[in-house]
C-alpha cells in the first residue's frame, strides 16, 4: 500500500515540477503532496522503532513546527491561523527544550539535528512562496500533514524501552489538540 501511495505522489510532482506551464504554487502544492506519504513512512518505520531515528525525526519536526509558525504570525492576517501558529510554536519550543534535557542521560550517543532535512526545507520554502491568497490552505494544510506525522512517530514509539518513550506519550495530547484545531480552521476557510 506504501509503495504505490509514494511511487503516486513522486509522479504527481514530477509530473507537475516538468510541465513549464505550470504556475510556480501547483508545483509546490505537488511538492507538499509527496512529502505527506514519505513523512508518513518515515515517521512509521525508522522514527519510531530507533532511539536513533525517533530523536532526529522528533527534533526536525519540532524545528519545522517552530520555523512555519513564525512564518505564519509573518503572513498571515487571520486570526484563528495566527492563535494556532502561537500554541504551536510555544508546545513545539517547549517539547524541543524538554527532549534536548533528557538527551544526555537518555541517549548520549545521538545528537538532534542542527538543520532540517530537504523535505522540511522545502516545505518551509512553499509557504514562503505561496501568495497571500493561499498562504493560509497552504499552512493548514501542512500543519494538517505535519501533526499526522507527528502523532504517528510519538505513537509507535511511545511504547519502546527507552527513557524518551515518557517524553513521546507526553507530546501527543497537545500533537492531537494542534491536529484537531488546524481540521476545524481548514472546515471553516
Amino acid at each position: 500500500m506504501i509503495r504505490p501511495l509514494l511511487a503516486g505522489a513522486a509522479c504527481v510532482a514530477l509530473l507537475a515540477a516538468c510541465n513549464p506551464e505550470q504556475s510556480p504554487e501547483v508545483v509546490d502544492k505537488a511538492q507538499d503532496m509527496a512529502s505527506v506519504p514519505v513523512g508518513q513512512t518515515s515517521a512509521a518505520t525508522l522514527g519510531a522503532n530507533t532511539v536513533e531515528g525517533y530523536v532526529p525525526n522528533a527534533a526536525e519536526g519540532d524545528m519545522y513546527e517552530i520555523m512555519a509558525a513564525d512564518i505564519a504570525l509573518e503572513r498571515s492576517q487571520n486570526a484563528q491561523v495566527r492563535e494556532l501558529a502561537t500554541l504551536i510554536k510555544t508546545d513545539h519550543t517547549a517539547a524541543s527544550n524538554a527532549m534536548k534535557a533528557m538527551l544526555p542521560q537518555a541517549a548520549p550517543d545521538v545528537a538532534p539535528p542542527t538543520e532540517l532535512d530537504e523535505r522540511r526545507q522545502g516545505l518551509l520554502d512553499n509557504l514562503r512562496s505561496a501568495s497571500a491568497e493561499t498562504f493560509d490552505m497552504t499552512w493548514i494544510d501542512q500543519q494538517i500533514a505535519a501533526h499526522n506525522e507527528a502523532l504517528t512517530l510519538h505513537r509507535g514509539f511511545s511504547d519502546h524501552e527507552s527513557p524518551l518513550s515518557a517524553h513521546a506519550r507526553s507530546v501527543v495530547p497537545k500533537l492531537e489538540a494542534h491536529l484537531r484545531q488546524a481540521e476545524q480552521i481548514k472546515a471553516a476557510m
